[in-house]
């Protein structure tokens, strides 16, 4: 009865043919409903075509469980718009490409995550975020293998399970943004693998766990705007590697735990909107990366410290705690007036401590004019004299270590600290060299990383000849820059990197790059990453350096990080052969261009062939006969040695070459973002498991 122009509803008086096999109404304008028994009226029905028909478009609830259905969902299911239950259980349906899951455009009204999810138990990686879902999460305990859960930004409801407890393969956890309630299960804490952990902007309840202090590996912490109550754990205070932690808009009491002064890594703390009280925390003051603190919105009391971190009153915040006094003029608060009691006291102690501070003084002058003389008389370098201490050019080059742009870089020692440092020498008669000096100065003085060069301090001043001196200052890396490594001269000897080394190479600059376009107040583009300005310690760790054309994108909160209409507050510049193709047509800076140039620091896994010209056609079948015949020695070594792990340095070779034909793409957008480099991440510690098996073997 296919397209015969039919119209109204199905009879009721078909489902009396029992014996019917097939049926057609395809073609017609037939209405919403199906009889009531239609299914169970037509036991021997095998084929029923029901297409271009009006007939389906209205349906709600469609149930096609149990019926041992084979092939491909059909794609029209993606069109019925009023769907929100489909049922397919208990048949053997298959999706073996992309046509075979555009079904799921029928989905967009489902809102409750089914139960069954829990059966993909080899899921490591499940991203929810951002929909419209609701319902209970009492499913989560099933996936024990899940490295990273995103469940932010929904309507999830009820308490979390305790079975999510089980989830000890976790690393980053993120529940922000949803209707959770109940407490916080302690159990969390033996997630011992966890490094990110997000349950903002929920209805919690209760004290944060103390258990949070078993989590070693914790580096962020978010917990804001829920109706958390008690102390802040003790126990906090020691996890050193803490970079971020964020607790306000709670209803917190107590003070700032003195275990926090042992956080060296910390740089963000915010407990805006809480009861906490007390005096200022004076536990924060010796914390040096500490850069953003937010104590608005409390009861401190009492007089704020002049230094540490209270010494800059453009990195802290003391809002609405009106007990607060002294401190820095910046803040506007009044000054702390001793009480007559208090006066007298200091008055009597001024009386005292004169005498004894003039016969101190005597017998400190007479022991330096006794033995003064016979101290010996080594020359002390201050870094306000360096400048006409330093040696002309011409006499330095045996403590030569290289040269830039704008200067060279020389071996010396601090005499009073007795280390060894690199000073980056501004050679101020080249163009722009003066304002690369200060633009480096401005970048390291608000930016802290493992993964980025420590800088000690920075001179300017005048030489010995009257002349303008400026330098940096840095801890000196014993292992040179990455280039002398991929590409070591004759007279250098033998070096070589081996895989562990390259991968774990490749994650720091990563990191160290995930940083600077992603954490920091507004992006920072560094303009000129290559090998050269990669420097490598004693522990072969890798270090970023070199940010005098960097540059800080503007505008940051109105697009997406990354995005290539964001621009930076100069046009681009850098290296030839590093920089990326847009910036030949006078693109201003974007994050995508150091995607790009990532691409030379990610040739180091395919030797001295041209990437672009030849890894995208040997890619990935001849990719592991082309790479680096050091390389390719070691691998084999290691099958040879334990044949077991031949499928995981393979992957891992191929996934790294992968990243590097990402970040290639001429086109910006297409290139993979650094905050993407977690799955490498998974592969070094992989390859850091082979590696320690073959050692015990």
């Amino acid at each position: 009865m296919f397209e015969n122009n039919l119209s109204g509803g199905i009879p009721q008086t078909l489902s009396n043919l029992s014996s019917l096999r097939q049926l057609s109404l395809e073609g017609n304008t037939l209405g919403n409903t199906l009889p009531s028994n239609f299914g169970n009226a037509l036991p021997s029905l095998q084929i029923l075509y029901l297409g271009n028909d009006m007939l389906v478009s209205g349906l709600i609830d469609w149930d096609l469980s149990s019926n041992k259905f084979t092939g491909q969902i059909p794609s029209i299911f993606g069109s019925l718009s009023g769907l929100s239950i489909l049922n397919l259980e208990e048949n053997m349906l298959e999706a073996s490409d992309s046509a075979g899951w555009e079904f799921f455009d029928a989905l967009t009204n489902c809102r409750i995550v089914p139960p069954s999810i829990g059966k993909f138990r080899a899921l490591v990686r499940l991203s929810l975020g951002i929909n419209n879902l609701t319902g209970t999460i009492d499913w989560i305990g099933k996936l024990q293998k899940l490295h990273k859960l995103n469940l932010n930004n929904n309507n999830f409801i009820g308490a979390i399970p305790p079975s999510l407890s089980n989830l000890t393969q976790l690393t980053t956890m993120s529940f922000a943004e949803n209707k959770f309630t109940d407490f916080i299960p302690p159990g969390l804490g033996n997630l011992k693998h966890m490094t990110s952990l997000n349950l903002s902007y929920n209805n919690f309840q209760g004290s944060i766990p103390v258990k949070f202090g078993n989590l070693k590996q914790l580096m962020s912490l978010h917990v804001s705007s829920n109706k958390l109550s008690g102390v802040i754990p003790e126990t906090l205070g020691q996890r050193q590697q803490l970079t971020t932690i964020q607790m306000d808009e709670n209803i917190l009491t107590g003070n700032i735990r003195t275990t926090f002064s042992n956080l060296n890594s910390l740089s963000t703390l915010n407990v805006l909107h809480n009861n906490l009280s007390g005096p200022m925390p004076a536990c924060l003051n010796d914390l040096e990366l500490l850069t953003k603190l937010d104590l608005s919105y409390n009861n401190f009391e009492g007089e704020i410290p002049r230094n540490g971190v209270f010494d800059n009153a453009s990195v802290v915040s003391l809002d609405g705690n009106p007990r607060l006094c002294g401190g820095a003029t910046d803040f506007h608060v009044p000054s702390c007036h001793l009480d007559s009691r208090s006066v007298g006291l200091a008055n009597n102690l001024v009386e005292i401590l004169i005498p004894i501070f003039v016969f101190m003084s005597l017998i400190v002058s007479i022991y330096i004019i006794i033995y003064g003389n016979k101290t010996s008389r080594r020359p002390y370098l201050l870094l306000l004299s360096f400048g006409k201490r330093f040696p002309k050019k011409t006499s330095s080059k045996s403590n030569l270590i290289g040269s830039g742009s704008y200067g060279a870089v020389y071996k010396g020692k601090l005499t009073q600290a007795k280390i060894e440092v690199a000073i980056k020498v501004f050679d101020l008669e080249m163009r722009c060299a003066e304002k690369s000096f200060i633009s480096e100065c401005e970048m390291l003085r608000s930016i802290r990383h493992r993964n980025l060069l420590p800088i000690l301090t920075a001179c300017s001043t005048i030489d010995n000849t009257g002349n303008d001196f400026k330098a940096l200052i840095y801890v000196v890396m014993q292992n040179g820059n990455l280039d002398t490594w991929l590409h070591p001269r004759p007279t250098a000897g033998l070096k070589h990197l081996d895989l562990i080394q390259r991968v774990n190479i490749a994650v720091s600059i990563a990191d160290a790059l995930a940083y600077l376009h992603h954490d920091c107040g507004n992006p920072i583009v560094h303009c000129d990453l290559k090998p050269t300005n990669i420097l490598l310690d004693d522990d072969m760790d890798a270090h970023l350096g070199d940010f005098g054309i960097a540059s800080i994108v503007l505008d940051s909160r109105s697009a997406p990080v990354g995005h290539s209409g964001l621009n930076s507050s100069v046009v681009a510049t850098g290296t030839i052969g590093y920089i990326a193709p847009e910036y030949g047509q006078c693109v201003h800076a974007s994050t995508c261009g150091d995607v790009y140039s990532k691409r030379p620091t990610d040739s180091m896994f395919e030797g001295k062939v041209s990437f672009a010209s030849f890894v995208e056609r040997n890619f990935p079948n001849q990719m592991l006969d082309k790479i680096d015949a050091y390389l390719q020695e070691e691998c084999k070594r290691s099958i040879q040695a334990m044949p077991e792990a031949e499928k995981e340095i393979y992957q891992c070779l191929l996934s790294l070459v992968q990243v590097a034909l990402s970040c290639t793409r001429l086109c910006p957008r297409e290139r993979m973002r650094m905050r993407e480099i977690w799955f490498v991440n998974l592969l070094s510690n992989k390859m850091q498991l082979v590696e320690k098996e073959l050692i015990i073997r």
